[in-house]
């Protein structure tokens, strides 16, 4: 805002099935909210629910699905996959939600990032915010690892500032305030190379599982 003082931040989501923005936050809104993506746009209808597909209660979180006159028919020639994510006229985006009292939405996560520990639902995005925090922390990814009693551990792929250094005991005294003790990573793996991205710059989290766990 310094640099462009006549201008004002916004946020907004949308995905190639949705052919455009879908939600969106500006203005007082985005000031007011500025974690948020927003409320849909007025031809659009955006929900969350659950694994069953039946629609959550404010402030639950579960897979966003939106509608509207915006939203593609379906995948060309990939019948399958069009039956798996256009249901009953909803396309199910595949990103963790919640949706607030009035009607802002938050992303949480994508779906098949979520870590599931011995029940509880771990969301990488909320524990990668968390080790941004450390200023030992260049990049990261946060990855379920396989456990034969929890189902999975949550595990984290970090890239350190040059000339820094830090161990697993450092960052998880550092996050011991920050987050629950089961959200905390127990195996962390350093690397000196940039972590592998696709041309969109999201980070191949299965690209880095194959590295760490082989096939």
């Amino acid at each position: 805002t310094e640099n462009l003082p006549n201008r004002a931040p916004s946020n907004g989501y949308g995905m190639t099935e949705t052919t455009a923005l879908a939600i969106g936050n500006g203005g007082a809104d985005y000031q007011a909210k500025p974690d948020s993506i927003g409320r849909p746009s007025p031809v659009v209808d955006a929900r969350v629910v659950d694994p069953a597909g039946d629609e959550l209660p404010p402030g639950e979180v579960g897979e966003l699905c939106v509608r509207g006159p915006n939203v593609i028919l379906g995948y060309w020639n990939k019948p399958e996959a069009t039956a798996q994510t256009f249901i009953n006229g909803w396309v199910h985006t595949g990103d963790m939600a919640k949706i607030d009292e009035e009607g802002f939405v938050y992303i949480v996560d994508r779906a098949k990032d979520m870590v599931i520990r011995g029940g509880e639902n771990v969301y990488c995005a909320e524990v990668e915010a968390a080790l941004f925090e450390h200023p030992a922390v260049d990049d990261v990814a946060v990855i379920g690892i396989p456990h034969e009693e929890l189902g999975e551990e949550v595990g984290a792929v970090i890239r350190l500032s040059p000339g820094q250094s830090v161990t697993l005991e450092d960052l998880q005294a550092f996050l011991s305030d920050r987050l629950a003790k089961f959200k905390i990573p127990v195996h962390v793996w350093f690397r000196d190379a940039e972590l592998p991205r696709n041309p969109g710059g999201k980070i191949l989290k299965t690209h880095l599982r194959r590295e760490i766990l082989g096939n």
